[in-house]
């Protein structure tokens, strides 16, 4: 595992919900608020401090650190570079950050370790993961040296993540590599919409005893 002067971790809470009609962020999963069980998970795989990169008025009760998004409202793309520029700004500086959104509810310790692992021996600036639908942006870990190109791919407009990682140098981790981590093929299912919660509800139950 990278050792914990080289990796931080943040979790992404920036989004307006408005397909979801609420802030899923906060809806209850799993016994509790779902941005708390992501925190905690990616804490486990990554030993080292998680923050949240939202509102600390909403998410603050979670008992996490938040860090303000720098371009609210602007897009994932802002909350990246802000957690980038965040670490390098801090006086521990990290080479890593393993930045996740707050929408995937059955991402795991094990493949978040993983994801982390890998980044260790990467020579590239980027290492994100793709499933079946293409690449899973909000499941990737950053270089800290890239937060440059990427604030510079959004200053000139650039607001989709996928066409700012286009600038870096970037490895891909498949389905190869996920499929021991994911036996019941929900590892990067999200939650878009209210009937994609009662769905993530029922998947949850299917996976207890």
């Amino acid at each position: 595992m990278i050792a914990t002067t080289k990796i931080h971790g943040f979790v992404l809470a920036g989004g307006a919900s408005r397909r979801f009609g609420r802030d899923k962020a906060l809806i209850e999963f799993g016994g509790g608020a779902l941005i708390a069980r992501l925190c905690r998970i990616l804490q486990l795989a990554i030993v080292t401090p998680v923050q949240i990169i939202g509102d600390d008025e909403k998410y603050g009760r979670t008992g996490v650190e938040c860090v303000a998004d720098r371009w609210p409202g602007e897009g994932p793309l802002g909350g990246i570079i802000t957690a980038l520029e965040t670490t390098t700004d801090s006086a521990v500086k990290p080479s890593w950050c393993v930045i996740i959104g707050c929408d995937m509810p059955f991402l795991t310790v094990e493949s978040l370790r993983h994801l982390a692992d890998r980044a260790a021996t990467s020579q590239a600036e980027v290492v994100v993961a793709e499933s079946t639908y293409g690449l899973e942006p909000l499941c990737a870990c950053w270089r800290t040296s890239a937060a440059p190109t990427l604030r510079r791919a959004f200053e000139k407009g650039t607001r989709r993540v996928i066409e700012a990682m286009k600038q870096l140098s970037m490895e891909v981790l498949d389905a190869a590599d996920w499929k021991r981590f994911d036996k019941f093929d929900r590892l990067f299912w999200n939650m878009n919409t209210p009937a994609d919660y009662e769905e993530a509800i029922r998947m949850l139950k299917t996976e207890r005893p």
